[in-house]
């Protein structure tokens, strides 16, 4: 099923780190929902980096790797997505679905934090990447486990 679930953002130098904590902070509360620790920031790692430019940027990610944990993300994600972008996901699995079968979803940064999932293709996002597991490996068997849980 799910191995783990990695998530990541970049709060840049223009931004409020806090206003993007809580953009991944959406995701992470309905992941953990009853077992959500008193702070955020007991849960992610965070690096103070420098961009391409010189520019300061946070570097905020997580990684989730209890299955109850991972159910909830991916059900919260199913649950809170428009039907647009269902139907752009279901066009993309194959797409989206790497030869380590790792599946990549971006979400709109701004709109997490007003409380929305909302699919993108920027790099200015919310990165998720879905590490499914297959005994042996198989990425066709990875892809029917992808149209369960998104599909």
């Amino acid at each position: 099923m799910i191995h783990n679930i990695s998530l990541r953002v970049i709060a840049h130098s223009t931004e409020e780190t806090s206003r993007v904590m809580d953009a991944l902070g959406l995701f992470l509360k309905n992941s953990f929902k009853d077992n959500l620790p008193d702070s955020l920031e007991e849960l992610v790692d965070i690096v103070e980096a420098e961009g391409h430019y010189g520019n300061p940027i946070t570097i905020i990610s997580t990684q989730l790797t209890h299955k109850d944990n991972t159910m909830a993300f991916c059900e919260f994600v199913h649950n809170n997505m428009t039907p647009k972008d269902i139907e752009t996901l279901r066009s993309e699995m194959p797409e989206r679905l790497d030869e380590n079968q790792i599946f990549h979803l971006r979400f709109d940064k701004q709109e997490a934090y007003l409380g929305h999932v909302k699919l993108v293709s920027s790099s200015d996002a919310v990165i998720a990447k879905i590490k499914i597991e297959t005994y042996p490996k198989n990425r066709e068997t990875a892809g029917k486990i992808v149209e369960e849980l998104f599909g």
